[in-house]
């Protein structure tokens, strides 16, 4: 818990300071005692976003792409998470992650036997968006892949492939075990091709 001191001292002294710094950080943006910012002038935060104690994040262009991280009105950024864009991240508004999450649309090249992996350049992925109102569980990774709007990502889970709207997925790789079936208006369970059972 945040006591009203601390909050009272972010929002008289930090914020002003980050709101020069940023490409943008919207009314009542609140960020506790970051780990690291790495290019905040191409972090765009919305308002009522709430990011958790010792997360990083980053928008650096390491790949020669144009970085940029954008998170969504009312969404909030669990503790310890470890957000990473060389490209292009986008939240949707109202995404809520548990702690020790990690997101990243980059990867280390390992190509070359030859040579140490800290010495391949970074590859670039895709870029991704993280659809409204969805929820990434403790230690969720999502490494090149976007998530749909209302989506729950199982505790522990590893995305590297797409997943639709309103889906849960599990596992690691992550599989999709329910959608929601808008004509029954309700969650069903799926086989592995994401039929209905």
């Amino acid at each position: 818990m945040i006591s009203k001191f601390s909050r009272l001292f972010y929002y008289l002294f930090i914020f002003p300071v980050y709101k020069l710094r940023f490409g943008k950080l919207g009314n009542r943006a609140y960020i506790r005692s970051p780990l690291q910012l790495d290019g905040t002038s191409r972090m765009f935060i919305g308002s009522r976003v709430r990011v958790g104690y010792k997360t990083w994040l980053a928008a650096n262009s390491l790949t020669g792409e144009k970085a940029s991280l954008t998170i969504g009105d009312g969404t909030h950024i669990g503790n310890f998470n470890h957000i990473y864009a060389t490209g292009q991240i986008t939240f949707g508004s109202q995404v809520l992650t548990a702690d020790k999450v990690y997101i990243a649309d980059n990867l280390h090249s390992y190509e070359s036997i030859h040579m140490a992996i800290i010495d391949q350049p970074i590859k670039q992925l895709r870029s991704m968006h993280i659809g409204d109102g969805s929820w990434l569980g403790e230690h969720v990774c999502v490494i090149g892949a976007s998530i749909g709007r209302g989506c729950v990502i199982g505790a522990n889970s590893v995305v590297t492939k797409d997943i639709p709207d309103y889906c849960v997925a599990v596992g690691a790789p992550a599989k999709i075990i329910k959608r929601y079936c808008m004509q029954e208006a309700q969650w069903r369970r799926t086989d592995s091709n994401g039929n209905f059972i």
